[in-house]
């Protein structure tokens, strides 16, 4: 068996997790789902469920990874003493492979983007631009140079290349982000942009909040990273001294920041050259903001510093993802890192080439496939923890801490019983629109009320008739 590394420090640990969230989920999809869901409202949703969901499931699932001291198959399997575990721990495998999959294409485009800001080769016709370089064989081409950069990364291990690099990496995002906040802060015609995106419009809220929970919880799972194992497989390689509720809650709120903080610049910006905020969806962090650089004095220099910020983001996003497969290769089948690093690499290569010549499949695995992908799994996290472990997990917990004891049974209730149903609530909404099937808001809640239900009672009834054969 392959030797296993672990983390240097516990910082180190805490700057891979923010960088592995704090990615493309941020400074790419956080904005444009900002500006298209009415700004505030979406943004203080967002928040709300990144308090009420996204910490708990975090926490969550940092509870699994210490508590498993494996990557998700072995992890899984050991804790819930079946085969299914193993099921599921490779569900979370594919999961991220799916995720990187169209993840390094992305981070294609924005390498590209980064090159080429310097000469401002895309200020004269943006949109034009980008959809002349965002698929096709140059796109492949880049996406292999991106791969390439994550890869060689995760080729040097976790405490020579992960953790050396997020210590670099994630200061130089916030860093650039503070630099380009206050310099759009100088920018006139940016007060609408604010207001936009800061005052509290409860109006909007009231009349579109079925339409803004859906992608306010889905960015919150995307960019907190949940329900795909990596951060199970980051906290595998932590220690028993790591108070885990304390390292949640930083890396949660530094997640948000980098979050909110890019909204300060991209929204603001593209107020100040009346660009819609809204226009372009997922394209708007290479249309909309093209736009604004070109008119812009010393736009290309904004422009190469933005797109560099991005990369760095991607960077480190791409390096946790990969690990969790490779990780895989190492744990359960004793593949030395570098090889199982090269054999990953080589199948990301196929896949995510092929994603990158084909528009509506990419829209489909960047889309609804991913999100759905998460929240099976975010659903299954909540219910090993809550209902199965217990116990155990409460221990976890506790390990490495006594400030946040009093935290520890409403967690656990948290766990088992509020992010079922949420999470629940969630999957059916995407399963229904994938039917063509039409669920009011009435009709979702009670599906994921029963259903949770339901389940609890099935696993009650399997326990305690373990328990009683076991006498």
């Amino acid at each position: 068996m392959a030797t296993r590394d672990s983390w240097i420090s516990n910082i180190g640990f805490v700057l891979a997790a923010v960088g592995g969230a704090a990615g493309l989920g941020n400074i790419w999809r956080f904005p444009w789902l900002t500006a298209g869901n009415g700004g505030s409202a979406f943004l203080i949703v967002y928040l709300l469920v990144v308090v009420g969901i996204g910490v708990p499931g975090l926490l969550a699932e940092f509870v699994l990874g210490r508590r498993g001291r494996q990557t998700p198959t072995a992890a899984l399997r050991s804790l819930t003493g079946s085969r299914w575990g193993s099921w599921l721990g490779a569900f979370n495998v594919l999961t991220t492979l799916v995720i990187l999959s169209f993840y390094s294409v992305v981070g294609g485009w924005i390498l590209r983007y980064t090159l080429v800001s310097p000469v401002g080769a895309y200020f004269g016709q943006p949109q034009q631009y980008f959809g002349s370089i965002s698929f096709g064989l140059g796109a492949v081409g880049f996406h292999l140079l991106f791969l390439g950069i994550v890869a060689g990364i995760v080729f040097f291990g976790v405490s020579r290349g992960i953790e050396r690099v997020s210590k670099v990496m994630l200061p130089g995002v916030v860093l650039i982000l503070l630099g380009l906040a206050g310099w759009t802060a100088t920018q006139p015609g940016t007060a609408a942009g604010y207001a936009f995106y800061l005052s509290f419009d409860a109006d909007y809220l009231a009349a579109n909040f079925l339409n803004v929970i859906g992608p306010a919880a889905g960015q919150a799972l995307f960019t907190l990273s949940l329900g795909a194992g990596v951060m199970l497989t980051y906290a595998s390689y932590l220690d028993d001294s790591a108070s885990l509720p304390r390292d949640t809650l930083v890396i949660a709120v530094s997640n948000t920041f980098i979050g909110v903080l890019a909204g300060l610049v991209v929204i603001p910006l593209l107020f100040s050259q009346s660009v819609d905020p809204g226009q372009g969806g997922p394209g708007a962090l290479f249309v909309a903001l093209a736009t604004a650089f070109a008119t812009l004095p010393g736009g290309s220099l904004v422009a190469t510093a933005f797109f560099a910020t991005v990369l760095m983001a991607a960077v480190t996003s791409g390096i946790s993802l990969l690990e969790t497969p490779v990780a895989t290769l190492v744990d359960s089948f004793g593949v030395p890192r570098r090889r199982a690093t090269v054999l990953v690499s080589a199948l990301l290569a196929v896949t995510g080439s092929g994603l990158a010549l084909t528009s509506p499949v990419f829209q489909f695995v960047s889309g609804t496939l991913a999100d759905l992908l998460l929240t099976v799994g975010l659903f299954a996290f909540t219910v090993i923890v809550g209902w199965l472990l217990r116990d155990e997990a409460l221990a976890e917990f506790r390990a490495g801490t006594d400030r946040f004891e009093w935290m520890a049974r409403p967690w656990l209730l948290t766990v088992g019983w509020v992010l079922p149903v949420v999470v629940l609530f969630l999957l059916t909404n995407t399963l229904a629109s994938l039917a063509g099937m039409s669920l009011g808001l009435a009709g979702r809640a009670i599906i994921a009320v029963v259903g949770t239900v339901a389940l609890a009672v099935a696993i009650g009834r399997e326990r305690l008739g373990k328990a009683l054969g076991s006498h």
